[in-house]
C-alpha cells in the first residue's frame, strides 16, 4: 500500500492526525532491524557513556558528559524524523523511543541531584511524577486501557532535557528556569492522564 503524501507538519511531528501506523500495533512484529530503532539503540548506549563522564568530573559540569546528553536527547527527535521520512515504523520503536527518553531524565536528574546542580525539591517531584505515571499505566494496561500521550507530555520534554543539559554545561540559572518550566509542563500532563484512565476506567 503507497504510503499518503508527507506534509512538513506531519514529518516535523506537528500533525498527528490520524490513527497510528500499524506497524506499532500490539499485535506487530517488533522488527527491530530498521534505521529509526538504530538511532534508538545509539542513545540507550549514550547514557552509561555519560553517566561515566558526569561521575569522572568534579563538579557534574563536564562536556563529554553534556555533548553525550545533547546528541541523546537530540536524537529523539531525529528517529521520529527518520520513521516518517523512510515509513520505518516499529512496534519496538514505539516502545523503546519513550522508554529511552525516561532513562536518560532520569540518569540526567540523579546527576543532578548527586552534585545539586538543580533543586532536590524539584528533582524529587519530578521522580514522584515518573513513578505515577508508571504505576497508572501499568494499573491501567491491566484493566485492557491504553493512555494516550497528550500534547502538554510531548512539549514537557523539551524544556526538561534542555534544562537539564543547560546546567550540566555551567549555564545554571537559565536552566534550572527551563527545568521548572518543564516540570510544571509534566505536572499538568499527569493531571491529563490521570483524568483520562480515571475516565475510561469509569466508563467500562
Amino acid at each position: 500500500m503507497p504510503r499518503a503524501r508527507l506534509s512538513k507538519r506531519r514529518l516535523l511531528g506537528l500533525d498527528r492526525s490520524g490513527p497510528p501506523p500499524p506497524q506499532t500495533a500490539v499485535n506487530a512484529p517488533w522488527r527491530p532491524w530498521t534505521i529509526p530503532n538504530a538511532i534508538g539503540f545509539t542513545r540507550a548506549a549514550l547514557i552509561p557513556l555519560f553517566l561515566i563522564f558526569e561521575y569522572g568530573s568534579r563538579t557534574g559540569v563536564d562536556t563529554g558528559a553534556g555533548i553525550c546528553f545533547f546528541v541523546a536527547g537530540g536524537g529523539d527527535y531525529l528517529d521520529g524524523i527518520t520513521a516518517r521520512l523512510t515509513g520505518q515504523y516499529s512496534r519496538l520503536g514505539a516502545a523503546l523511543d519513550p522508554f529511552i527518553d525516561r532513562l536518560l531524565v532520569l540518569a540526567g536528574g540523579v546527576a543532578c541531584w548527586s552534585y545539586e546542580l538543580l533543586p532536590r525539591w524539584a528533582l524529587a517531584a519530578l521522580l514522584v511524577r515518573e513513578l505515577l505515571m508508571l504505576a497508572a499505566g501499568h494499573a491501567w494496561l491491566r484493566r485492557g486501557h491504553s493512555l494516550r500521550i497528550n500534547w502538554v507530555g510531548r512539549i514537557a520534554v523539551a524544556p526538561t532535557m534542555f534544562g537539564i543539559w543547560l546546567v550540566l554545561v555551567g549555564v545554571h540559572d537559565v536552566g534550572e528556569g527551563f527545568f521548572l518550566v518543564g516540570l510544571a509542563l509534566a505536572s499538568i500532563a499527569a493531571a491529563l492522564y490521570l483524568r483520562e484512565g480515571f475516565a475510561g476506567s469509569s466508563s467500562t
